[in-house]
């Protein structure tokens, strides 16, 4: 018997098996379906107790047959064949036969971890694991692991060259491929780590990191659902390009319920990807600017008035610059927030006015309350009050540094003199660009500063309300769902998760670190990263304080990663290569899968270099099936996109050195890498995770020396 009909035959097996789940689950959807139908029905008996289980029947009926939509693709991954002769097929959610027998275990249950930890020297009772893939509902392809020969028996069919393997030779399609089925031990390690405290993963390139995050928040809220769902889970990455990159993979494994964002988007209303050269976002992620900003937003607002005049019964009442800024600076002592504490700077207005009508010994002149009533009321003293302390955003203060006078001033004693130029070169055209993503956290960090003016309570609105007074028919299950709708409802500035997830943590400066702590206050945390690859060029000791407190004390939960299993062993040695010239004793992982194919190494001539990246790229699109990534120097991103108009299409995607953290393509064009590792003080570790980012294929195109 060929090794074609075993293969085949044993397709057939695992096509038969796939056929009768499919079959099991259009049954449960038809028996959903019809629980639903029959839900409403009950209403017609008319009395309570009816209408509260029609209600209850139509909640859980319309919720399993909306699970049982949503895993209908890929539904099956994996077979364990036990030592103890039975046999478990694992996926993305579990179902019953007729008879209650299992027919598919989750992935996320107590029974299919030994999918994940067995291994052949610990194989944990498992003979042999079985990774299935499928396309609609048609097994395509099978791949064995023999973890234990001693216990197979004599008829035990293995097929395939070890499945890890070669699924990770195959292209990744247009996103990010779903390897829940190539996890191996020292990941599903990290991923079934307690849900408290923090989980810190580290691992080189390649290692599955993100896989590891985002497997871990989808298998917390398996786990735990009442604690991360209803508190919620934040994902957070690097850049909006890598957030798209991700956005598919949880719902791909039956969790829809988290929150995605980057470091750009985490303050409500805003989606920022400018980045900043090196040394510019070091600044403003140094702590420092913290200080910087205490000194903004205690200053006078710019353009406002600088003296208040008032007749009143006849005598001038008179406040100078002196007298205002003395009123300002007493209403905002250290740790005030300007937002809330208004009503204490009016207050001090109404102060030194009124000693001022009593040293003019104004005829007349009234209590001091009626005295503050009259003034409150004149529209000349309510537009000087809007004039001298506004209401005001974040963004109105970041603004402020555009002027390069006030900059200089909040800056001075606190950054050096080239650290200012830096900022003031950034901020001068802020307003024509918009803020970068570094300015998110400082925006934020304004927003702790400022605080925000007190609103009166808004009522809740009831969902059942009528124009008119009139209230909807309703039932006691519709009410409950509609409280627990708005139980779970979150504002667009949420800052009480359950869970954080952090990836590619070692670009984190110490003022986002800030902004993550406080959206997870009460949450425990995920960590991901790989200091190797680091952006951050300032204080270390800096940044370890700032994650340290936005970790708190909760206890830490570490593993690290050792098997690169994105990149092939040709192309991660020139990876490697590149970070062994400014670390030869840093801890690499091991790439274990070899195409025998090694990077090539190109040159061109100013004048040639878009007409040989243009070629470059073609001929990468037609020498892998998924997708090419072609990277390039911060600056240059721009003109390289416009280089391969012609090339544009959904398997080519330009990034900067610094979007492609965290990303990963079947072929890599990179474009000038000596632009990259001469451009700043951390351009070797750009480049190191520039020339890790293909999977199959790595072409260089430097400037001809």
């Amino acid at each position: 018997m060929t090794d074609r009909t075993v293969l085949d035959q044993e397709i057939a097996v695992e096509q038969r098996h796939l056929d009768r789940v499919y079959a099991r689950l259009e049954q449960l959807r038809q028996a959903a379906a019809r629980a639903e139908r029959d839900g409403y029905r009950l209403a017609r008996v008319g009395n309570f107790g009816a209408l509260v289980e029609r209600d209850a029947m139509v909640f859980h009926a319309a919720r399993r047959r909306h699970v049982l939509d949503a895993e209908h693709e890929g539904l099956v991954f994996g077979r364990l064949d036990l030592r103890d002769s039975s046999m478990l097929h694992v996926g993305r959610l579990g179902v019953r036969g007729e008879r209650s027998e299992p027919l598919v275990v989750d992935w996320r249950a107590p029974a299919a971890a030994a999918f994940y930890r067995a291994t052949a020297a610990d194989p944990q009772g498992v003979v042999r694991r079985r990774m299935i893939s499928s396309a609609g509902e048609r097994v395509t392809r099978i791949e064995d692991d023999l973890l234990d020969p001693d216990a197979a028996p004599d008829d035990l069919r293995v097929v395939g060259d070890g499945a890890l393997l070669a699924t990770l030779s195959r292209v990744t399609g247009t996103g990010m491929r779903d390897i829940v089925a190539t996890i191996q031990r020292e990941q599903d390690e990290a991923i079934r780590s307690p849900g408290a405290g923090v989980t810190i993963v580290s691992g080189g390139p390649g290692t599955g990191k993100t896989a590891v995050a985002l497997h871990r928040a989808a298998y917390l809220l398996y786990s735990d659902r009442a604690r991360f769902a209803g508190g919620g889970v934040l994902v957070v990455g690097p850049s909006g390009v890598f957030v798209n990159y991700i956005s598919s993979v949880l719902p791909s494994l039956g969790e829809d319920t988290a929150t995605l964002h980057s470091l750009g988007s985490l303050v409500a209303g805003l989606t920022v990807t400018r980045t900043e050269p090196a040394g510019t976002a070091t600044v403003k992620g140094s702590l420092r600017m913290r200080r910087l900003l205490e000194r903004a937003v205690r200053d006078a607002v710019p353009g406002g008035p600088t003296e208040l005049r008032l007749l009143y019964r006849g005598q001038l009442l008179r406040l100078g610059r002196t007298e205002l800024d003395a009123i300002r600076e007493r209403a905002l002592p250290r740790g005030a927030r300007r937002n809330e504490v208004r009503r204490v700077g009016i207050d001090g207005l109404f102060e030194a006015l009124w000693r001022q009508a009593l040293e003019l010994r104004i005829g007349n002149l009234p209590e001091q309350r009626e005295f503050e009533d009259e003034l409150a009321d004149r529209t000349d003293f309510r537009d000087f009050i809007r004039a001298w302390w506004p209401r005001l955003h974040p963004r109105h203060v970041l603004a402020w540094l555009a002027d390069p006078a006030r900059l200089r001033s909040y800056a001075a004693g606190i950054l050096s003199r080239a650290e200012i130029e830096l900022l003031v070169s950034s901020y001068r055209s802020l307003a024509a660009d918009g803020p970068s993503i570094p300015d998110v956290a400082l925006l934020d960090e304004l927003d702790e500063l400022m605080g925000r003016p007190p609103r009166p309570a808004r009522r809740r609105r009831d969902p059942f309300l009528v124009a008119g007074g009139v209230r909807e028919v309703s039932t006691y299950a519709d009410r409950e769902r509609a409280a627990r709708s708005a139980a779970t409802s979150r504002d667009e500035d949420y800052r009480e998760y359950a869970h954080v997830v952090v990836d590619e943590a070692q670009d984190v400066s110490p003022m986002q670190w800030r902004m993550l702590g406080r959206r997870g206050r009460l949450a425990s945390w995920t960590v991901v990263g790989d200091p190797a690859q680091t952006a951050w060029t300032g204080d270390p000791a800096e940044l370890t304080r700032a994650r340290d407190k936005a970790l708190g004390r909760r206890r830490r939960h570490e593993f690290t990663l050792s098997t690169n299993y994105r990149n092939s062993a040709e192309i991660f040695a020139a990876a490697a290569a590149v970070i062994r010239e400014i670390d030869p004793d840093l801890p690499l992982p091991r790439a274990v899968r070899s195409t025998g194919v090694p990077p090539e190494a190109r040159t061109a001539g100013p004048d040639e270099l878009p007409a040989v990246t243009a070629e470059a790229a073609a001929k990468m699109l037609t020498e892998v099936e998924g997708t090419v990534g072609v990277i390039t120097p911060v600056q240059r991103r721009a003109e390289v996109r416009d280089w391969l108009g012609e090339l544009s299409g959904p398997r080519l995607q330009v990034v900067d050195a610094l979007q492609a953290k965290g990303m990963e393509y079947d072929g890599v064009v990179l474009v000038t890498p000596a632009e990259i590792r001469d451009g700043t003080p951390a351009g070797p570790r750009t480049l190191y995770v520039a020339l890790s980012r293909a999977t199959q294929r790595l072409t260089t195109i430097d400037l001809t020396p």
